[in-house]
């Protein structure tokens, strides 16, 4: 575990800053999930514009479609394509966050072009399905079917091997669940994962979603709208699809080596510590990077905070660490 500050969860003086400059430029603003799904994910992409500018260069820029699979329940899925120069080979299929409702490929187009950057790796990033209007498991399943594209060697252009999973927030959660997915179905698994700040399970009774219940940034109250978006009319606590930390010690096992990340002032802090001792427990050696004093969805901030462009440095040398292994 990396060192962290004797309280990770006291706001730093940087990120105290860029709260107050936001609250400035943008003033009070309705919960995006108090209002109609269309209009929140309308609402959650202008925001989204403030982090996306001085994007950092790629040479390669582009956008595939996927067909629908039949047979594994997917839709037509677009894939966003991003490749820096100075590429080394290997993949990060990267899904997005934003509580399995909102944001998309573009929303994270800075974090995934400085992740690729760092890592000097390709980034491919589904578009999948968004709740409430496609509850679970309709993001994962379009999840799945891009994944098994890129394993399968179907985009041209880009390397199937060797491939990291990674996800923020929601996007963790899909990016872990893929994987059980894939496992219980005994196809390709991808030869690592990089898991950013995740919601694992729908318990809402960990300790930071106490302490955090009111914020900053997500709330508690929003965390629960969240899930019960993607849930819909089903009971999920016990899928181990839709609350990954839920399957069995087996399944578990057998996940392929991975590198979790936890920001200290966030009501998910709980989600990766948890699952964190759960790994431990099984005596696997998963390492964690838990960033103190910013709040979740930190990651976007490449553009403003150090300590952003610090920790995704730090996750571009793991994604170098775990492509090495293969």
């Amino acid at each position: 575990m990396s060192a962290v500050a004797a309280d990770p969860g006291v706001l730093s003086a940087e990120m105290q800053a860029l709260w107050a400059r936001v609250a400035a430029d943008t003033g009070p603003q309705t919960d995006p999930t108090l209002l109609p799904a269309a209009e929140g994910r309308a609402q959650s992409a202008r925001n989204n514009e403030r982090w996306n500018v001085n994007l950092p260069p790629m040479a390669v820029d582009r956008q595939v479609w996927i067909a629908a699979d039949s047979g594994l329940g997917s839709h037509p899925c677009r894939m966003r394509i991003l490749s820096p120069a100075d590429a080394e080979g290997g993949v990060i299929f990267f899904v997005h966050g934003g509580g399995f409702a909102f944001c998309s490929p573009e929303t994270h187009e800075r974090l995934a072009r400085v992740l690729a950057a760092e890592a000097r790796m390709t980034i491919v990033m589904p578009d999948y399905r968004l709740a409430p209007e496609n509850p679970f498991p309709a993001g994962l399943l379009d999840t799945v079917a891009c994944l098994r594209a890129v394993l399968d060697g179907k985009i041209e252009g880009v390397d199937c091997r060797p491939l990291l999973i990674a996800g923020d927030s929601a996007g963790a959660n899909l990016a872990l669940a893929a994987i059980l997915h894939e496992l219980r179905d005994d196809r390709a698994l991808p030869d690592g994962g990089l898991l950013f700040y995740g919601c694992y399970r729908c318990d809402l009774s960990g300790e930071s979603y106490q302490r955090f219940e009111t914020g900053p940034g997500l709330t508690t109250e929003r965390m629960r709208r969240y899930w019960n978006w993607y849930a819909g009319e089903q009971a999920i606590a016990s899928d181990e699809l839709a609350c990954p930390p839920v399957a069995t010690d087996d399944a578990l096992s057998r996940l392929p080596p991975l590198y979790l990340m936890a920001a200290g002032v966030d009501p998910l802090f709980s989600d990766t510590m948890a699952l964190h001792a759960r790994l431990r427990e099984l005596h696997r050696n998963d390492p964690i990077h838990i960033v103190a004093g910013v709040t979740h969805g930190f990651l976007q901030n490449t553009n403003e905070l150090e300590a952003a462009r610090e920790a995704l440095r730090s996750a571009g040398a793991a994604a170098r660490a775990l492509k090495n292994r293969t």
